[in-house]
């Protein structure tokens, strides 16, 4: 049964959206080697609409990049979440456009191993809901942004974690890998 790991570059006020704005100055060659092995480690990938456009948009042409992300991202198996979308013209992408849950719970079932989620809150939030998601890395930024998208919204229902992985780069960014603290 695959496994769905979500993996966000994270503000410490707990802001995910527009990471373009504020992560780069904290980019270095230890997070690019671990964005690496995360991307490199991920079977299938999972996204909601505007992931997907921004990511469709830019990676089909790009080859053979720094930290091979491309080549990954070009030939893996890709799932996009979307209501208002038509069609999914990047490579190996299908279109979920209705029961989602019901879907990604039989797309859990069909992948054998990791399936990579990024940005996408939306979709990650209806994830939560649904008791789907299997692990969050979460890589800390010491900045406080102040406003946009929070992974974690009000309103969420409370989501007891626990906490497998810790790492502190040089650059001040923490990782957080928690995954479900689900009763057995």
């Amino acid at each position: 049964m695959g496994k769905i790991i979500v993996s966000e570059f994270m503000s410490l006020d707990g802001v995910i959206e527009a990471p373009e704005t504020w992560h780069f100055p904290y980019l270095s060659d230890e997070m690019g080697a671990y964005s690496a092995a995360q991307i490199n480690g991920s079977d299938a990938f999972l996204m909601g609409r505007v992931t997907y456009d921004n990511f469709a948009g830019f990676w089909p042409t790009q080859t053979h990049n720094e930290f091979g992300f491309a080549d990954k991202l070009n030939n893996a198996p890709k799932f996009v979440v979307s209501t208002t979308l038509l069609k999914a013209d990047w490579n190996h992408t299908t279109l979920i456009n209705r029961n989602v849950v019901e879907s990604i719970t039989r797309l859990k079932q069909q992948v054998s191993g990791n399936i990579g989620i990024t940005g996408s809150a939306t979709l990650i939030q209806t994830l939560m809901q649904a008791d789907l998601v299997d692990q969050y890395q979460l890589l800390i930024h010491p900045i406080v942004v102040g406003k946009g998208k929070r992974l974690f919204q009000e309103g969420i229902a409370t989501l007891p974690l626990k906490l497998v992985e810790t790492r502190t780069f040089p650059n001040g960014v923490v990782l957080l890998v928690h995954q479900p603290a689900r009763e057995a």
